[in-house]
């Protein structure tokens, strides 16, 4: 019982960071030049199951407390094109006049946010859930 628990909460902090991660991308949507000079590319959270991590190490032990779940494996730059903006008068812009905006839609970014909070709404229901049962269980014996 206790492992759904774990389970669900892997999922909690896993649709936290996606959230963090979509909050970003919101927050650089207009954001020509990042730290290194570079336009800002868009991020996104890459998910694998810890059952893959334990498999691929080849320890064979896949009923470990920490084998069911899932975690973040990498933060991905979304290598979609940037955006094109008629701007002359941006410090930014090339010489035809166009400045190249972050590949960040934030229509696409809010749907998403909507996505990981309801992920995240069902995982604290799941633990809601197996904590109720739990407290049946007890109930039982007396």
């Amino acid at each position: 019982m206790f492992k759904g628990i774990d389970i669900s909460a892997s999922g909690l902090t896993a649709q936290r960071l996606r959230m963090d991660t979509i909050s970003s991308n919101i927050a650089n949507a207009e954001t020509t030049r990042d730290e290194d000079g570079n336009t800002y590319r868009r991020k996104v959270p890459i998910f694998k199951q810890k059952l893959d991590r334990e498999m691929e190490a080849g320890s064979g032990n896949i009923s470990g407390v920490n084998s069911a779940g899932v975690e973040v494996a990498k933060i991905a730059e979304d290598q979609s094109p940037f955006r094109l903006e008629y701007r002359p008068d941006h410090p930014d812009a090339n010489e035809e006049g166009y400045v190249e905006l972050p590949n960040v839609s934030v229509m696409t970014e809010m749907v998403n946010m909507i996505d990981a909070s309801r992920a995240y709404e069902a995982n604290i229901q799941a633990i809601s859930n197996y904590k109720s049962m739990a407290n049946s269980a007890l109930n039982i014996s007396t």
